[in-house]
């Protein structure tokens, strides 16, 4: 499935695509001011979207045929709705191409491809001071689940988890 809108279309990547994804991570992370996080190469993408078993899909949103924005996504499960669903972990439109409906259309996409892989849910997550995108987000009816509270183990505490 892809989707077109007037200078506006909407890919699955492939594996050549795989240096674009990467400089899309890293401008997202410059954009989040987490840049001293990634530590992902282009083989590590490759091989999590790409390889043997994929963890992962992407696409890749184009304005004018120029390479503008990207959404990386993957299927999660709920055991209450009994059905996978779409969890979002990316989400990055360039500068120059914001408000042109690139997110926007992603977005649908993601949505009608959820509906289409009969998901129960698309979420996603957002950082707290990023008040544009929660804007955004609300305004395409998306709601906020601000009961929730997301944990992570990663690095040292990670390694003395597993060791116990």
């Amino acid at each position: 499935m892809n989707l077109s809108i007037e200078h506006l279309r909407i890919e699955k990547a492939s594996e050549h695509d795989t240096g674009l994804i990467l400089s899309f991570i890293k401008e997202l992370a410059e954009y989040e001011r987490l840049s001293h996080a990634v530590v992902a190469t282009e083989d590590l993408l490759r091989e999590a979207l790409f390889g043997e078993r994929p963890v992962a899909e992407v696409l890749i949103g184009y304005y004018k045929d120029a390479p503008v924005g990207f959404a990386l996504f993957f299927h999660n499960i709920s055991t209450f709705l009994g059905r996978r669903g779409i969890y979002l972990e990316d989400l990055y439109v360039k500068p120059e191409a914001r408000g042109k409906g690139v997110g926007r259309a992603m977005l649908i996409y993601l949505a009608r491809l959820a509906k289409e892989r009969n998901c129960g849910r698309l979420e996603w997550a957002v950082l707290d001071w990023n008040e544009p995108a929660i804007k955004f987000y609300k305004n395409l009816g998306a709601e906020a689940l601000d009961e929730w509270t997301t944990f992570r183990v990663t690095g040292d505490a990670l390694e003395r988890l597993a060791s116990k």
